[in-house]
């Protein structure tokens, strides 16, 4: 297997498990984000991820402190610059990921590949942020939360992608276990258009009084096969970022997606989730 050098960009939770994925497959990894305590928090949690037995069975039990030591920290762009494959895991915004692109294409070498975890903006929109030289090596690769669990990674190339790079990406995220589909360049992608509509169907039953947040969860637990309600996940990825997913998928396709007034309306009160937020259920 080849061992190419990996570098991710924003160590969040996405960020930080991604960065686990490709070092749990033996690659050198670069995980970098705006400030030392950024990215020693984001080692420190999956630490914690680790040592709990999560993702169980996706690695042995030796395999745990090799891959910590495999995975390198930095707040400075500029040691990218020997980085093969490059994942921006970064704020759900089009001008901090622009940013981003602009400093990734001056500063990695010719053949890099840089390639975006955006769950709805088109791969396209964000490769214009590159030269031309560059845009045959850009390409999408939209994990799922938690990254270090979830099997599926949607690959989409932009209008220019080349072929090797499709090649490149569907290779390396197969070789760390997940399962690749290749999928269309439109806002939204795949899964995340059919999501966000179930998503606010179930903020739209609360809304008229059809069930509890929490009911709605048991009900897709039990009655669908679900391993998280709507709510539980909109409070564990944030009730903000799905109003900014709805928000971004009703400016592309129309009112089918137009986010629901009470989601609107709990965003701006606080009630986000997240660490420390109360959410649809409570304190996260």
């Amino acid at each position: 297997m080849a061992q190419e050098k990996i570098g991710v960009v924003g160590a969040g939770l996405m960020g930080a498990e991604i960065a686990l994925v490709f070092a749990l497959a033996g690659h050198d990894v670069l995980l970098a984000d705006r400030s030392e305590e950024l990215v020693a928090a984001a080692k420190s949690r999956l630490a914690t991820l680790i040592d709990r037995g999560i993702p169980r069975g996706f690695f042995k039990a030796e395999d745990k402190e090799p891959a910590l030591q495999r995975i390198g920290t930095t707040t400075d762009l500029g040691r990218f610059a020997d980085r093969d494959f490059i994942t921006e895991a970064v704020f759900e915004e089009e001008s901090v990921k622009a940013e981003v692109y602009r400093t990734l294409d001056r500063v990695c070498r010719p053949g890099a590949i840089l390639a975006s975890n955006t769950s709805t903006i088109p791969i396209s929109t964000l490769a214009a942020y590159v030269g031309d030289a560059r845009r045959p090596q850009f390409i999408g690769t939209h994990y799922f939360s938690p990254a270090s669990r979830m099997k599926l990674v949607e690959v989409i190339p932009a209008f220019d992608t080349a072929p090797t790079t499709v090649e490149t990406a569907m290779r390396l995220v197969t070789e760390a276990g997940k399962t690749a589909i290749p999928v269309k360049d439109v806002a939204g992608f795949a899964v995340n258009r059919m999501f966000l509509i179930f998503l606010q169907e179930a903020v739209r039953l609360v809304e008229d009084g059809v069930a509890t947040p929490e009911d709605i969860d048991t009900a897709c637990k039990l009655g669908l096969g679900h391993p998280m309600g709507p709510f539980e996940l909109m409070d564990a990825v944030s009730s903000k970022l799905c109003l900014q997913v709805s928000e971004i998928l009703h400016d592309a396709y129309g009112e089918r997606f137009r986010p629901p007034a009470l989601l609107k309306q709990r965003v701006k009160a606080g009630f986000v989730g997240g660490r420390g937020n109360r959410g649809w259920r409570g304190r996260g």
